[in-house]
C-alpha cells in the first residue's frame, strides 16, 4: 500500500487519511486545509489509499480516521476498491475510533451507520451556506460543495442541512459532512490534474475555472471554517 506520512518528532496522536487518487504525487495535497488543523494540535498524520492496493494498516496504530473524497459512488459495489475499504471504515466505526468522513467519506459512514447513500436530488457544485444545530462544530459556512450524490444520515443525527439535503451528522465520534472543508487553491487544482491527466473533466453545470476562482476568493475563510471543524471535533473525542 502506497502511504506518505509526517517526519516523526514524538508526537502520540495519530491521524490516517484515506484518499481516493491512484497518483501518489497528488495525495498528500488533496487534504488541503486538514493537515495544517491536524499539526497545529500536534496531531501526525498518514495518508494511504486503497486504490490498488494490496495491503492494509493495523487500525490500533491510530487515533483518528478521516475519509476524504472520491468521484466514485459509495453504493457502488462494483468499484473493486470500495468493499474492502467500506468494511475498514466500518470496523474503526465499530471499535470506536472518532472518524470523519468527507463528501464520499461521509457518504460512506452513513451507509455503514443504517443511513443511505443515491444521487443528489439537488447536485451541489460551489459555495453554500447551512443550517445548523451544532455551528461550534459545523459553522453555516460558507462551505465548498461538490457532489451528485448525497447521503440520508442515521435516524437521529442531523446536525446541518440546506436546500440540497443533509450536509452534515454526528454519531457519537463519527462526523459526516458533505461538503469540502479541507478545499484550498491547491487541493483544487489537484482535483483538476486528475481530471486532465484522465481526460474526465466535469461538464455541464460545472465550470471549473469560475470554481478555481471562487476557491481563491474563499481561501482564507475556508481554512479557519476547517481550522474551527477540526478543533472542534478533536476536542469532543480525544479527549
Amino acid at each position: 500500500m502506497t502511504t506518505t506520512a509526517t517526519e516523526d518528532t514524538g508526537m502520540t496522536t495519530r491521524a490516517l487519511v484515506l484518499v481516493h487518487d491512484p497518483a501518489a504525487d497528488r495525495r498528500e495535497r488533496i487534504p488541503g486545509a486538514l493537515l495544517p488543523a491536524l499539526s497545529t494540535r500536534s496531531v501526525k498524520h498518514e495518508i494511504i489509499s486503497f486504490v490498488g492496493a494490496e495491503s492494509e494498516p493495523d487500525l490500533r496504530d491510530y487515533d483518528l480516521l478521516v475519509v476524504m473524497g472520491s468521484r466514485e459512488s459509495a453504493y457502488d459495489d462494483t468499484v473493486p476498491w470500495l468493499p474492502r475499504e467500506l468494511a475498514f471504515v466500518g470496523a474503526a466505526v465499530d471499535h470506536g475510533l472518532p472518524v470523519l468522513g468527507i463528501c464520499f467519506g461521509g457518504q460512506l459512514l452513513a451507509r455503514h451507520l443504517g443511513g443511505s447513500v443515491g444521487p443528489a436530488a439537488v447536485p451541489e457544485f460551489g459555495f453554500t451556506t447551512v443550517g445548523t444545530s451544532d455551528p461550534d462544530l459545523v459553522a453555516r459556512g460558507p462551505w465548498m460543495q461538490f457532489h451528485g450524490d448525497a447521503f440520508v444520515p442515521p435516524v437521529g443525527t442531523e446536525i446541518a442541512r440546506n436546500a440540497s439535503g443533509s450536509q452534515a451528522f454526528l454519531a457519537g465520534k463519527v462526523l459526516g459532512v458533505q461538503f469540502h472543508p479541507e478545499i484550498t487553491r491547491d487541493s483544487f487544482d489537484s482535483w483538476i490534474e486528475r481530471w486532465d491527466a484522465e481526460g474526465d473533466t466535469p461538464a455541464g453545470a460545472v465550470d471549473v475555472a469560475a470554481l478555481r476562482a471562487a476557491v481563491a476568493r474563499h481561501e482564507r475563510r475556508s481554512a479557519l471554517l476547517c481550522d474551527r471543524l477540526v478543533g472542534t471535533f478533536l476536542e469532543r473525542t480525544l479527549r
